[in-house]
């Protein structure tokens, strides 16, 4: 197991100091505030950690309140709003310096057996084919802020994931459609238990999801100064099981940008073509002013 993806996984296991309260802490991160992901990620821990193990994440609904401080832990408060013959329901709130920074609902449920469908997995080409995340870094180097190939670098050893066409910066002023494909995966095996697979999902469902946004307008992001954004809501429905630890193709699009807001919309495959995962953010984009006079 990659060092990096060891010490994502003891970032994740919160501890535990009281019956329904939790703590976490955070790695250094690329921008001056903690990860969306990573709290998403973390609060759907301290949520399943209350829930009985027969009982799998199917839903989460969540809000991002204020930019978290990485230099101070954060408590994570779960209220046990309901235990049902076949849903339990769980709400999250992660809290640093006295104030509320992230808002969670979670539904768990029993497994079920029921009606079956699905949207068709889109073509994308093998993930095996396509450039590493430090290949891609290294190949864009030039057109990044000084310091992100780097930091960018560090912060993705834990996940392999993979561009299918190229990330927004390789598109500079070029509007495109709004749509982008990037694979996924651990960079290592993971424990069989399906609340980890879960959480790891959700932690890089944050990573990527409003590139199509970007790439609508031609602007690279954040890593090359253009646009200002973050995380507003996030919205997952968990369909089918899969492994975090194996290939998962992330197919997103952007149907809106209005208001200073863009919106994301994307589904998750498995290799063999299930619908594994549903995903819906919202985000601040917002353009710079240019200094005048």
């Amino acid at each position: 197991m990659a060092p990096a993806l060891q010490s994502l996984l003891d970032l994740l296991d919160l501890e535990q100091i009281e019956e329904n309260i939790f703590r976490g802490r955070s790695h250094p991160s690329v921008v001056p505030r903690v990860f969306g992901g990573q709290v998403a990620a973390q609060s759907l821990v301290a949520a399943g950690r209350t829930v009985p193990v027969d009982r799998p994440a199917h839903s989460l609904h969540a809000y991002f309140l204020r930019p978290g401080d990485p230099g101070a832990p954060i408590v994570y408060t779960v209220d046990r709003i309901r235990d049902g013959r076949s849903f339990t329901t769980r709400r999250v709130v992660a809290v640093q310096h006295g104030q509320p920074i992230f808002h969670l609902s979670a539904s768990f449920q029993v497994h079920e057996e029921g009606l079956d469908h699905q949207a068709p997995m889109p073509a994308s080409p093998d993930p095996e084919s396509l450039p590493t995340a430090d290949e891609t870094l290294e190949r864009y180097a030039d057109v990044l802020l000084p310091g992100v190939p780097g930091r960018l670098a560090e912060a993705r050893r834990a996940i392999d994931l993979r561009y299918v066409d190229a990330p927004p910066f390789a598109f500079l002023g070029e509007a495109r459609e709004p749509r982008s494909q990037v694979w996924f995966r651990t960079n290592g095996k993971l424990a069989d238990d399906p609340l980890l697979h879960v959480c790891l999902a959700t932690y890089v469902s944050d990573m990527t999801l409003l590139d199509s946004v970007l790439l609508a307008h031609g602007r690279g992001g954040w890593a090359v100064g253009d646009v200002v954004g973050a995380s507003l809501d996030h919205a997952m429905w968990f369909h089918r099981p899969f492994r975090a630890d194996e290939w998962l193709l992330y197919d997103q699009e952007s149907p809106s940008a209005s208001g200073g807001r863009g919106l994301g919309q994307a589904r998750i495959y498995t290799q063999d073509g299930r619908l594994a995962i549903t995903v819906i953010q919202e985000g601040v984009i917002r353009v710079p002013r240019t200094p005048t006079g």
